[in-house]
Formats: structure tokens, sequence, C-alpha cells
């Protein structure tokens, strides 16, 4: 929409009304620019009331604006002040603020006066307020002797203060000698006047430095009163120190020290009356005197004391109302309370108002032949008058203008020209003060100016308000439009925002709101444009807010705050505490976006802000601290109360160090009997802070409490004081109480003896008693002391006696004691147990059985019956050896038990005794039995030694547990083929009196595995297992025998050397034509002339198969020999002896298994045969390259 001065045309007489108001409104935003023509304006001045320090120069400021320039000129006391005229006062330049010296010579006092300023140019005359100038004042107080002030304890007192006058008045507090503050309360305070109120006196407001103190902040000064002394007096004092000349009259007023109801000492009657001005402060005061001390409260007669200005002070005696107005006049009233009554006071208030702007007059700039208005509207109490000045004249002295009219409050201004320019006061006053206000009307005629700077830029965060300015002025005023962009229209009101002083409201900006926007204004005398420029940014956000933290004091804690924004703004982040910076302690880090706190304290428990700032936004995300720990302990233990078997003790809560308390657990100290050692008592709820506690007697008590709260226990409070039960009779007798005895003829009554907790009384003794159980016999008892034990002598073996203990003290006997039964001494069995014979269940197991003793002879507490049994010897006549004797008890009153883990095969001994407490008795009769065979255990061992071609020999021990007599070995066997395969399983017998054996006919370099076990006639025993190979044909060993004899002759050994060049040289044939890719001369010999004999024997079951050589072009593997038969071995099989090592001279240890190395396909050293250190056969060597 566009803004125009001429409204949208309705009527004339609307329209002109709307103009002028238009007219009023848009010029009031308007700036006139300082190079254009204008009347003065009074920028600064000083205060009406300007008090000044008398010490330094005075300096009254009075500052003005206008064109041209204007000049300054100043009235004292209503007549014109030559400044000229004294050498003490100048004008500073360009500016009209006078300096007055008089630091060097002069007085303050004689410049007091009302100073008014006149800033006055061609187009008129702006005037100041009236000035009113005091110099502050700080007099002494007058000399004085003043008496010391005797009173009695519980009287009233008034320490009077009566400071001097000020200027401003002084601040009044009271302080001792040493400048300490004078403690106050509801007892004692200050009055509003400066006197200090005592309800009611104590012996501890004694003192001789009570001193009043007035402190003038204008000249920073303090003075003080003469100090004042007073003595409180109790009634027991006063009857001691009275004497016959001394009157009643010479204490402080006439009364006792009685309690009473309250009276107003402040202020007095029952009725006043208050007059406070406007957006002053209300203060109302009562303070009263009275025993008990009264308490005061404050209510509206005739209404609600407002909410938020009502505060109060000075422990409620005094009301303050803050931003009082004529609503809060009323009656307000104060009761002074105390338990033996109250009294009561109304105070009337009236708020007054010195004048205060409704419509203050505005500067009006016109064109020529336009029509203006300006109003002047105030309020007070009393309703103030108004007067109109045009440039400092009374506007009835001033010439006549015939553009303008006097209408009350409103000027109005028609047809104005050049010479209506003038600057117009105007005054509101009555009885409490005066306004005083300048306006000018400055008739101008000027085309449309933009005063805001060209091109600005303009940064706003999205979804925020824009604020687009365009400053202008002319005269007449202007009407403004505002375009987007080089070719868009005329922004319309429905979306934006238009102010009258120019600026573009863009309520809500959003992305597409950037551009360029354009403002234009025209009036009659011409146009002017101006472009601005708007950019929408991301706003700042805090993707990752701290979070609320409990933390134990001393413990750490980390904030996070991580925050995304605009990536062409810069961001600071900024850590708080309580809203106020960190503080400087290196307990605090900050890194990047988090906020590290070590060894928390108390301190540290607040709130915690991270505040992201950029250049146009700020946000901030908050947490809270909570710093926890085990609670204070409590104090103030008091105990009340007290009787004989309880008492109250109350206490008062520590801190519960943000963690609430949930119990209280009480403790006791018996001093009298256990010192320094604590007890549990009781819980209590943490809700609870009294507790009456159950007690016993003779127990010198003293008490504490331990908080606890979810972070743990609280260290103890302070011991309460001591308290001492009376003695009492026993209320309980010793426990475990036990009658047995330690020889055959006696009793020992023993039992556990009460502590002195329980003893209740002193003198603690135990009254011992017993008699026999079967016997008609009357109690025998005995009184001993605090012990735990009693012997009787010369009672009967074992016999049954009935026992009691009961405790006694000085004050009484313990309750009847419980009766228990008791035995005297046990002695040993006088018989053995008869019949007893044995029953062989197995081998390994028999059952014994026997007839019991007779009871009476057991003579004590049967504990069972013990079989002592032992191996005599063996049944075979191989292993006679003897055993020691094993022991079996059977508990209780058996006649019979088994026997478990006998040996097979031999012959035991036992018998039997019975036991009682005292030990065993006579062994029965022994009885002898033999045990049947059972399966013998393995062999010690099986060796296989000397294997040959077809034959092992096999060598064992037998068992070492043979548990019979062995009838024979049982040997099985089986070959093991090149997969680990078994074969066909061979079952020989071999007679039990055979140590070794001579297997034969086996095949040749084959794997064997054996399993061997011996039997007796109750079957087989466990067997052991072993495994072995045969060796390679016996025609290679002969021939390796003939090679060990050959080589021993020297001519051999020439022949050997030439053989050994002849190889080197057909080796070095060998390997020149393998190279060229060609066949072994041998190798070629061989494939021509395969002899059909040669055939290598079948894995599976031994048999002779078709040899076939599947790898023609594969290289003789070095080390490779092939027997004199020619009988080829399968580079593959798993049981070649030359894979294992050493050929056919493989040792084997004693028990027959392989020694040699397992080296799978490994090159092999040459056969030492026979384990000879003799040379390699050449035999061997020959077939190495065949």
């Amino acid at each position: 929409m566009q803004l125009k001065i001429m409204p949208p045309k309705k009527s004339l007489s609307v329209c002109r009304a709307s103009l002028i108001l238009f007219l009023c409104q848009v010029m009031n935003a308007l700036e006139v620019p300082l190079d254009l023509v204008q009347p003065p304006t009074i920028i600064h001045q000083s205060p009406k009331d300007y008090i000044i320090d008398p010490r330094e120069n005075i300096e009254i400021q009075c500052e003005a604006k206008g064109k041209p320039p204007p000049s300054f000129s100043w009235t004292r006391n209503g007549t014109h002040f030559d400044i000229d005229k004294d050498p003490l006062v100048k004008m500073l330049p360009n500016s009209g603020t006078l300096v007055i010296s008089i630091t060097i010579e002069g007085k303050a006092e004689a410049y007091e006066g009302v100073y008014q300023c006149t800033a006055r140019n061609e187009r008129g005359a702006a005037i100041s307020n009236n000035i009113v100038i005091r110099p502050s004042r700080s007099p002494l107080w007058t000399k004085e002797k003043l008496e010391q002030i005797t009173i009695l304890k519980g009287q009233s007192l008034v320490l009077p203060c009566r400071p001097p006058l000020g200027l401003p008045p002084p601040i009044i507090f009271w302080m001792d000698n040493s400048f300490q503050r004078l403690p106050q309360s509801e007892r004692v305070s200050q009055g509003l006047n400066g006197d200090l109120y005592f309800s009611n006196v104590l012996p501890e407001d004694t003192r001789e430095d009570y001193i009043c103190y007035a402190r003038f902040n204008h000249t920073q000064t303090i003075q003080q009163k003469q100090p004042i002394s007073v003595k409180v007096h109790s009634m027991d004092e006063l009857n001691d120190t009275i004497t016959a000349n001394l009157s009643d009259s010479e204490f402080y007023g006439a009364k006792s020290y009685i309690e009473r109801p309250p009276k107003l000492l402040t202020p007095e009657g029952q009725t006043s009356h208050k007059e406070e001005l406007r957006e002053n402060v209300l203060s109302l005061e009562c303070i009263a005197e009275g025993l008990p001390t009264p308490s005061i409260n404050w209510t509206k007669v005739d209404g609600e004391l407002p909410v938020n200005r009502t505060f109060y002070k000075n422990f409620k005696k005094t009301l303050n109302i803050i931003h009082v107005s004529e609503a809060d006049s009323g009656k307000y009233k104060c009761t002074a309370r105390n338990s033996l009554g109250f009294v009561e006071h109304t105070i009337s208030v009236t708020v007054k108002a010195a004048p205060y702007w409704i419509t203050a007059p505005r500067n009006l700039v016109l064109s020529p032949g336009e029509d203006g208005t300006l109003i002047c509207r105030a309020n007070g109490n009393p309703k103030p008058s108004i007067s109109w000045l045009t440039n400092g004249v009374p506007i009835e002295m001033a010439p006549d203008d015939p553009s303008r009219k006097i209408d009350g409050d409103t000027i109005l201004f028609s047809d104005v020209q050049e010479s209506s320019s003038a600057v117009y006061q105007c005054n509101a006053s009555n009885e409490y003060g005066y306004l005083l206000a300048n306006a000018f009307v400055n008739v101008l005629a000027e085309p449309p100016r933009i005063l805001t700077e060209a091109n600005l830029r303009y940064q706003v965060i999205s979804d925020r308000p824009a604020m687009l300015d365009c400053a202008f002025f002319g005269s007449p005023i202007p009407t403004i439009e505002w375009f987007k962009g080089t070719k868009g229209s005329v922004l319309q009101e429905d979306t934006y925002v238009f102010h009258d002083n120019g600026t573009l409201e863009i309520p809500v900006a959003q992305k597409d709101s950037a551009g360029t926007y354009t403002c234009v204004v025209r009036n009659k005398l011409g146009m002017a444009k101006n472009d601005v420029h708007l950019e929408i940014k991301d706003p700042t956000r805090i993707i990752k807010q701290p979070e609320y933290k409990v933390v134990q004091r001393g413990g750490k804690v980390s904030f996070e705050c991580t925050v995304k924004h605009d990536p062409t703004l810069i961001t600071t982040l900024t850590w708080l505490k309580d809203n106020g910076e960190l503080p400087n302690d290196g307990r605090f880090s900050v890194d990047n976006d988090h906020l590290l706190i070590m060894n928390i304290s108390d301190e540290d428990d607040a709130t915690y802000t991270c505040v992201a700032n950029t250049s146009l936004d700020m946000v901030s995300a908050s947490a809270m601290l909570r710093v926890v720990d085990r609670p204070n302990p409590p104090f103030d233990l008091e105990l009340t109360s007290l009787l004989e078997r309880s008492v109250q003790l109350s206490w008062i809560p520590g801190d519960e160090n943000n963690s609430p308390i949930t119990d209280f657990i009480i403790e006791y100290e018996d001093a009298l009997h256990e010192p320094g050692i604590w007890h549990y008592q009781t819980d209590v709820p943490g809700t609870q802070t009294t507790v009456e506690l159950k007690l016993s007697p003779y127990v010198k008590y003293s008490f504490r409490v331990i908080a606890v709260n979810s972070i743990g226990r609280s260290l103890p409070s302070e011991a309460s004081e001591y308290y001492m039960t009376k003695a009492a009779e026993p209320e309980e007798n010793p426990t475990a109480v036990e009658g047995i005895g330690s020889e055959p003829d006696n009793l020992v009554i023993t039992w556990q003896p009460l502590k002195g907790f329980d003893s209740n009384g002193p003198g603690l003794q135990y009254k011992v008693s017993w008699r026999q159980k079967d016997g008609d016999d009357e109690w025998t008892s005995v009184v001993v002391a605090n012990v735990s034990k009693y012997i009787v002598s010369g009672t009967p073996t074992f016999v049954p006696y009935l026992v009691k203990v009961q405790a006694l003290n000085d004050v009484g006997f313990a309750p009847e004691p419980m009766i228990i039964i008791g035995h005297s001494g046990e002695d040993l069995p006088m018989v053995a147990p008869s019949n007893v014979h044995v029953n062989v269940v197995n081998s390994t197991l028999a059952e014994v059985h026997w007839e019991p003793v007779p009871p009476k002879s057991v003579r004590g507490h049967l504990k069972g019956y013990r079989i002592y049994y032992w191996k005599v010897k063996n049944s075979s006549k191989r292993n006679r050896r003897h055993v020691e004797k094993k022991i079996l008890t059977f508990s209780g009153n058996k006649t019979h038990g088994m026997l478990p883990g006998l040996e097979p095969f031999s012959h035991y001994t036992l018998n039997v005794r019975v036991v009682n407490g005292k030990g065993e008795g006579p062994a029965s009769v022994d009885q002898v039995f033999n045990t049947p065979e059972g399966v013998p255990s393995a062999p010690l061992f099986l060796k296989i030694v000397n294997p040959t071609l077809d034959s092992l020999t096999l060598e064992w021990d037998p068992p070492s547990h043979p548990n019979g007599i062995l009838t024979a070995y049982t040997l099985k066997f089986q070959p093991i083929n090149s997969t680990h395969e078994l074969g066909p399983l061979v079952d020989l017998k071999i007679a039990a009196n055979m140590t070794s054996l001579v297997l034969r006919n086996l095949s040749y370099s084959t794997r064997y595995k054996f399993y061997f076990y011996a039997q007796t006639s109750a079957g087989s025993g466990s067997q052991i297992t072993e495994e072995a190979v045969t060796t390679v044909d016996e025609g290679k060993m002969a021939m390796a025998s003939r090679q060990v004899d050959i080589a021993t002759q020297g001519w051999f050994i020439g022949l050997m050397c030439a053989v050994a060049l002849l190889i080197l040289i057909l080796l070095i044939v060998c390997f020149i034509r393998r190279n060229k890719g060609g066949k072994y001369p041998v190798k070629e010999k061989e494939d021509a002339h395969a002899d059909p004999e040669i055939q290598p024997m079948k894995e599976d079951d031994g048999t002779f198969g078709e040899y076939s050589d599947a790898e023609d072009h594969k290289p003789l593997k070095k080390g490779s020999r092939t027997p004199s038969d020619r009988t080829v071995k399968k580079e593959d099989s798993d049981d070649s002896l030359v894979d294992y090592g050493e050929g056919v001279n493989g040792q084997f240890n004693e028990d027959g298994s392989f020694i040699g190395q397992y080296s799978g396909k490994k090159e092999k050293e040459p056969a030492e045969g026979n384990e000879s250190s003799e040379a390699p056969s050449p035999v061997n060597a020959m077939n190495s390259f065949v």
C-alpha cells in the first residue's frame, strides 16, 4: 500500500481532520536535518533540584541545537545574570553551560539560587527548567552529655538518634566502637527516624558503645553521635545491689519485669495520617513493645495490598509500596500481637501528584500555507494549571500572530508563513511541582531527501521480522512507496507493515524475502529514492543441549552444547554460571562444545548456560547441576521427657546436600559398662526429628544420630548429654545353660553370662541349682559371682541331672529360669559287642553284623560302633604282607554295617567296639574272612623288541594286582594300512606263566596294533595296547652285511674311489641332458626292459599286484633306494621304514615302540647299516642311481 500524506478521499471534513492528525504523527517522528534552518532545541540541562558539592566547582549545564547555532543567556532568581561581571563564572564555548570556579576562591553559598538558560536564534528562543542550586550540607552533632541508661530486664527502650539536618538528608545506621553493625531482630530494630527501638531488653543488651552514625553520601562524610551506655539489670541483681538511697525513679521507666501485651512505640495513638507523592515509595511503620516480643502484620482496610509492589522491611515493621498512585490512597492497618494480646493502628494515606504529562507538546514542521496543532495536556493532584509562552515570554505578552489561536491546552495554527516560526513553551504546575516543555513551529519549503545511508545491507535471520529503514524529510511531508527488485510493483499492506518514519517491516522474513528494496519519497517540490539490500540467514540452533546432571561432591561432570549455524556467520560459544561468568578456576575448562568441571564442590551447584552468539542472533540452553553428597551430621541433640524407662530425643537435621534424608539412625553408648562403644538403638523416617526411646535400667546413656540419604550415611552427630537410669532386678537369665561332666564323677554347669547392659543393677551374681532327674532329692543351690561355670563334684557316673541358673543383683532376682537336662561325666564302655559275623557280598564288599551292648554298660552317650579291619595276607602265596588297620564308624545304635573297598582274593580280620563320649570300649573277638577272586589289573607293561622282516618279539610283566590266580593271557593284534584302516583281528591265548612271545610269519614293513590283558577265573582284566612295525626283507639286510665286510678291504677302497669319479661324471652328463629335456639313459633302459618278476605288494591284502610308474617324467628323488631284489615301494606309502628315518636299522625302545624320527619325504642320509661307523656301502650307492 502506498503511504501518502493525504488519506483516501472520503469527505472534505473527514479528510481535513485526518490530515491534521497525520501531520502531527509524522512530523513528531521526523527530525529536521541540522543543515536546515530551525529554531533552538535544548538537548541537555542540569536537574531542577541541583545539590552541589561545596568543595568542587559548580557546573550548570545547558546544551542546545539549532540553525543558525543558538546563542545563550542566563537569569538568576528571575533577573539577568551577567556572567562577564563575575571573574569566577565563565560559559563554555559553543555551549550555554556555566562553570563557576570556587575551588580556589569563592563560596558555594554565594551562588545559591534559581537559574534559567535561554537558547536563541533568528527562528525563536527555547528556555530551560528553573534549576535550583543548593550546596550540600553535613553538619556535626551538637555536643551533649549522655548519662548511662539503667533498665530492668524485659522493659522497652528507645535510643534516640536525632541526626543533624543535612542536605540531602543523611543515611542513619547504628554501630559499635569497632565499626561493626549492631545486630537487629524482631526485638531490636531501627526506625525510619533513625532511633533504635527495643521491644524488651535482655542482659546481653548491656554495652557502652551504642553509636548512631549519619552518612552524607553527597560529600562522602560520616558523622557520629556520642556513644550511649546501657546497663540491663535482672530482678535478682537488683535485689542484691539496690541501696537505701536509690529510688525507683532513677531507673529507665517505672515498670518492673513482667510479661505484657503489645503497645506501640511509634506511631502513637490509634490513628495517624500519611501523605505521599505519586511514583514515590510509600513507607509505613509500626514498632511495638511487649513481652514476649510482638510480631507485626499489615492489611489494607478498604482493599488488598498490591501484590507486585508491596515489600516488607525491618522484620515486617515497615511496609513499602513502590510506584504509588492515587489508587493506593486509603487506610492501612498494622497489628502488633503476642501471646497476651494485640494492639492496632490505622494510617490514612493520601497520594498527591506533582504534574505529569498526558500529552507533551512536540515539534511541528509545516510548509507555508499548512495548518497544525500544539497540544499540552497534563494531570496531577491537585489538577495542574496550563500556561503558554512563546520564545520565553508569556504568550499574552508576545506579539500577535494571526496564524495561531489559543484554546486552553491547545494552540491551533492555520495558513502559516515563514514568520510563524517560533518556540512555544508549555508550563503545567501545581503546589507539588511543575513541568516545562519546549516545542517549536518551523515553517519550511523543502523537497524530499532520504536521510538513511544509501545501499545499506541488512542481514536478518529467517522467520524473524526485518526492518528496512528509509528515514526521510521534506516539507510538505512527502509520500513514501516501497518496491522490491528493479521491476517490482508497489508493495502492499497485506504482506508488509509501513511505519510513519518510513521504515518497511517484513513481519516474517523468509528465504524468498531476500533481495533489493527501493523506497521512493515525493512531495510537490521533488522526489528522492534509495536502495537497501536484504540477506536472509539460517537461524542458529542448539542441536544437542546440556542435560540435567546430579553429581556427588568431589566428582566431575561434563556438559555438551552442539551448535548449528549459518555457514556465512561466525559463532562464539560462551558458558555462563547462573547467568554470570564462569569462575576463574582451574577446575573449569571449556573444550570446543564441552564444559568440564573437576573436583566438584557445593559452590558448583548452579544453572549452567551455553550461549551461542552470531552477529544476528543468539540462542542459549541451560541445564542444572545438582551437587549431592552424604548429609551433614544432625546437631543440637536434646533429651526431654526423662522417665525411668524412656526418654524423648530430638535433633535438628544437617544440610541434606540436595539429596533428601530418608532415615535417621539412633545409636547409644553405655558409658558405665562399655564406654566408647556405640550400639544401634533404632531408626526413624527422614521426616521425623524426634523419637521416644525405650531404656534399660542401670545404664548411663548417651545418644547420637546419623542421617542417611541415597548417597550414604552422614558422620555421627555430637553425642547428647548423659542420662543415667535407675537400677532394677534383672529381666533376663543366662542363656546357653549346659550340664556336661568332664570326669566320671563330676557335673560341669556352664552358661553365657549376662552383659553389663542386661545386669540392670550393681552386684550381678548367679544362683546355680541342680538335682538328679530320676531321684527324689531336693534342689541343691549355690550363689556364685559373675562367672560362667560351676563344677559339681562326687556325682555318680553318667546320671541325668536337672539344672537351672538364675541371675540376681543388689535389687533382686530375675524371673524363674528354664530347667535343662544335663549328665554327669562319662566313663569308657564296659562290654564289647557280641555275636559278630561277616557276610561277604562280593570281592570288594562285605557286610558285618553284631548284637548291641546293654545300655547301662555304655556309661555315657552312645556315639555308635566302630569296626577295625585289616588285610592279613594275600590269598596268593606270592604276596604276603601286613596292611595297616582301617576304621569305619557307624553312628547311633546300629547292629550292622557295610565294608566297601576291599581287595579281591584277600584274607581279612576285623573286630567291633562300642563308642561313647569318653572313648571306645573293649574289642569283640576277631573275625576272619576271605574275599573271592576278582578280575586282574592290566599287565605292568608290554614292549615289542627285535623287529625283523616277518617277526616281532613281545615282552610283558604280570599285573601288579592279579586279584586271584592268573589263568591265561589274551593277545589280539591286527595290521594298520597307510590310510590308518585296521585289518583282520588275530586272537591268541597265552599261558599264564609266560612273559614273552615271538610272533612270526608277519608281513614285512607293516604296522601292527596289539591288545593284551590277563585273566583269572573271575574274568578278563584291563587291557594294554601297543603298536610296532616289521622291518624290510632279509636280502637287503644280507647285502648290507656283505658291504660292511668288503668295505674293510684296502683294494676295495681304491675301486670305490674310481667308481665315485665315474658316478660324478655320469651325474654331470645326466644334469646337462636333463636340462635339454631328454631322459636319463638308466631310466630309459628301465622303461624298455622292465622285469616282469618285479611287482609290488598290494597294501590291502599283502598279495602281489601289477607295478606301474605313473610318473615317468619325474626325476628320481635324491637319496631314494631300490633294494637288491628290485622291489619298488610307492613314494606315498605311509608305512615305509625309509620315511621313518633310519631304514632297516630304525631302533625300537624297550616296549617295542619305534624311536626313529618321522621325516615324511625329506632327503635321507645314507644307511649306516647295523649302526656301523664304516663307510657307506658302494652297492647302496649304486642302487641310488639305478
